[in-house]
């Protein structure tokens, strides 16, 4: 048991000698618990080094080697969702020693990607995608006539998803070689691991159990009621020790519940159920944080973690500077005190999205759905039907997933609902799969909605409080991180629609901002003696004034953290043409590309959407105009 993150990199002769899970396979069985703690050990130690998520990895240590002991991978398709606990997973796979470059740019990516490696058989970074690629591959397999294997590997709290439902329905139709393994590490059932449920799991998943069942088909199915009675007996027994029967009617073959740190348990009920025919569905409980005290005390703060600085390397104290998700969970507490009808709705966001306060004082006004962005919106829906206030806090890369739900069943019956959008723009380290780049040019196109992009956190609560006023849909969008450290409004008032503010007056340029990169348009703006202008709503625009600006300027320069494509630039753009004004136009944003992963600062340098890339931009197309 570990109580600290190891300084020094730890003695790991068995582990370092596994170059890829071909090297694991020639172990013997009693060397694998010696390779866990081994493995446990490194990951506390590189996570240390690197920063990243690692309480889900520690705890599926075990359950990695034992996949990879078992099956032959990559030959063996195994396919994990989300990624979070994938760690373990690219050590054994001969990722051991660039673990230090995770999540950094040019490094190792913090999620399973399909280019890093053929061991990761499908890219992923959001959840309960699992158990649908596997179907696909298993499609795939029966094509090719190929024998190998399929393997899915869920968590609690990604079956909570519609998806991997959908999935589990349509494997019990395909009627095929499947293998689900569900990652149980919620501690409130680990009571049930051990004891008669293990037996009986192993037992169900025994060779000569299940020879006799096969064979007892067979004979018994010549008398009907006599194969139902057995088969309904089989049934309430498993019912008795496991809660098999929602799986077990959906047409799977259930095995659980199982420890998931024993070791040889594993190895030996995968051996067992390896070539046994049809869907099977391994039910294996685990401890989030296994080995590491602080986060098997506090598995969901100890999720992830920053990376280790030494005392020495410390140069200055961290930043005091809130959040905007600190803000928004301030805003959301004081507005729910004046009023109400505030119910606030989070997809297993609450944390991230600064809740946590509010859950503490309003726990009857806040709910937390699991991993449903469809079934938030509409849950919101219903509530605005009939008089409550809604405010739905989601990160901008999630709320893609409830699109439908957002046209249809809000937007379109022009409903009372804010969305508070955290993680917008890029997030860094969590790479292209979390990057909130597209919600500009998603939102902007559905009626009835307003949208805003707040440049500072005053103007960000200024918002909030202006959405939750208006009538119909809402939408606030704001980045990850810290704020600019700007003085907040003791009072907050109502904003007009479609009005921006002119930050800075200058000449022949004029840069139209949309959101937090105004703080880098600044300097070019001083250089230039050019017009900055914060336009704060996406929609609608602040036409009267883009007509105005398109008379006197010569140069009208659109900067914003979305694509290019469809976004907050291409609205302007619209509105010129449609009322057929004629001025040079710059578009800055994000390419038309998905981003890779690291530090936010670098990505926007290599964009060109840091202050000297907006500079150079701009006395770039001016220089152009020149010499037209």
């Amino acid at each position: 048991m570990f109580e600290e993150i190891p300084q020094e990199r730890p003695q790991t002769p068995l582990l370092d000698s596994i170059n890829a899970p071909a090297d694991l396979r020639e172990l013997e069985a009693e060397q694998l618990e010696q390779l866990a703690t081994e493995l446990r050990a490194f990951l506390l130690y590189s996570v240390g080094k690197s920063g990243g998520h690692f309480g889900a990895g520690l705890g599926v240590v075990e359950l990695t080697i034992a996949l990879h002991y078992v099956l032959n991978t990559p030959d063996d398709r195994l396919v994990w969702d989300v990624g979070h606990q994938s760690y373990p997973h690219k050590i054994l796979t001969g990722r051991r020693d660039r673990m230090h470059t995770i999540r950094q740019k040019d490094g190792l990516a913090a999620f399973n990607n399909r280019e890093e490696s053929e061991y990761d058989t499908f890219g992923v970074g959001h959840s309960s995608t699992s158990i649908s690629a596997a179907l696909g591959m298993m499609v795939a397999k029966r094509k090719s006539g190929s024998e190998h294997k399929i393997v899915a590997v869920i968590g609690d709290g990604a079956m909570t998803a519609g998806m991997a439902f959908e999935a589990l329905n349509h494997a019990c139709e395909l009627d095929d070689d499947i293998l689900v393994i569900l990652n149980d590490n919620n501690m409130s059932i680990s009571k049930n691991v051990g004891g008669l449920s293990s037996y009986f799991a192993r037992m169900w998943a025994s060779k000569p159990y299940n020879f006799l069942r096969s064979g007892s088909k067979k004979v018994l199915s010549k008398v009907p009621q006599a194969w139902k009675a057995a088969h309904r007996a089989e049934e309430y027994m498993k019912g008795m020790v496991s809660p098999a029967t929602i799986f077990e009617e959906l047409g799977f073959n259930y095995f659980g519940l199982i420890d998931g740190h024993d070791i040889d348990g594993l190895v030996d009920i995968l051996e067992n159920i390896r070539n046994l025919k049809g869907p099977l569905l391994l039910h294996v409980v685990t401890q989030k944080g296994k080995g590491y005290l602080p986060a098997e005390e506090d598995p969901y703060g100890m999720h992830a973690l920053n990376k280790l600085v030494p005392e020495e390397e410390k140069q200055q104290p961290a930043s005091n500077i809130p959040t905007y998700s600190k803000i928004f969970g301030q805003w959301l507490c004081e507005t729910a005190e004046q009023d109400a009808r505030l119910m606030a709705i989070t997809p297993a966001m609450g944390e991230g999205s600064g809740m946590r306060e509010f859950e503490e004082k309003f726990p009857e006004r806040f709910f937390d759905v699991a991993i449903a962005e469809q079934h938030a919106l509409t849950f919101a829906a219903g509530m605005a039907c009939d008089g409550l206030k809604p405010v739905v806090a989601i990160y901008s890369t999630f709320l893609q997933r409830a699109y439908d739900q957002l046209i249809h069943d809000i937007a379109l019956q022009d409903l009372d609902v804010l969305f508070a959008i955290d993680r917008a723009g890029l997030v860094g380290a969590d790479g292209p799969t979390h990057a909130g780049s597209f919600d500009l040019s998603y939102l902007r196109c559905i009626p009835n909605l307003v949208v805003m992009a707040p440049s500072d956190e005053n103007e960000m609560r200024h918002m909030l409080y202006t959405g939750f006023q208006l009538p119909g849909p809402v939408a606030v969008r704001y980045p990850r991180g810290s704020a600019r450290g700007f003085e907040l409004d003791d009072e907050l008032h109502q904003l007009e629609p479609g009005k921006a503010i002119i930050r800075r007056h200058g000449k022949q340029v004029a840069i139209l901002v949309f959101g937090t990169l105004l703080k880098n348009t600044i300097k070019c703006a001083e250089e230039l003696n050019a017009t900055l202008v914060d336009m704060r709503f996406v929609k609608p625009l602040d036409e009267a004034l883009i007509a105005e600006l398109a008379a006197e300027y010569d140069l009208l320069v659109t900067v914003e953290e979305n694509v290019i494509k469809g976004g907050a630039g291409s609205a302007v753009n619209e509105f010129l043409e449609a009322r057929g004004l004629s001025v040079p136009i710059l578009n800055l944003g994000l390419p038309d590309k998905f981003l890779g992963h690291g530090k936010v600062a670098e990505l926007l340098a290599d964009c060109g959407l840091d202050e000297a890339g907006i500079s150079q931009s701009v006395s770039k197309r001016l220089q152009q105009l020149k010499q037209a």
